[in-house]
């Protein structure tokens, strides 16, 4: 993925694109806990950034059960599952038929248990 093309609206500074590297090379949403050692910045500068990022439509997030935020490019609109035991986090890119009167709906969170912890 071209991050020339998916920060366009943005200024790609060197904390910026070291961030967005991190993302978009992951196969899941990550926290900044899961992302820190990978990064040269302190959490500040972490947090400065990915809000813009929110702001521009690049990356999504979402807290999960662990009360940690996650973040993901936001390459196409998908929902997850949170599994109430092990609390791992699944992207569901299947269509989910819902809908809401007079509502648009972007995301949804679905959370249950897992195969692994049945």
């Amino acid at each position: 993925m071209d991050l020339e093309n998916i920060s366009k609206n943005i200024k790609l500074t060197t904390a910026r694109r070291a961030i967005l590297e991190v993302l978009v090379n992951s196969k899941k949403p990550l926290a900044y806990e899961d992302i820190k050692n990978n990064l040269s910045m302190d959490k500040a500068t972490f947090y400065r950034n990915i809000t813009k990022f929110e702001e521009e439509g690049i990356v999504s997030s979402f807290e999960s059960n662990d009360k940690k935020r996650y973040f993901e490019v936001q390459k196409t609109k998908h929902s997850h599952f949170i599994c109430n035991v092990c609390s791992k986090i699944e992207c569901i890119h299947e269509k989910l038929d819902i809908d809401i009167k007079n509502h648009q709906i972007d995301n949804i969170i679905i959370k249950g248990i897992c195969p692994n912890c049945l």
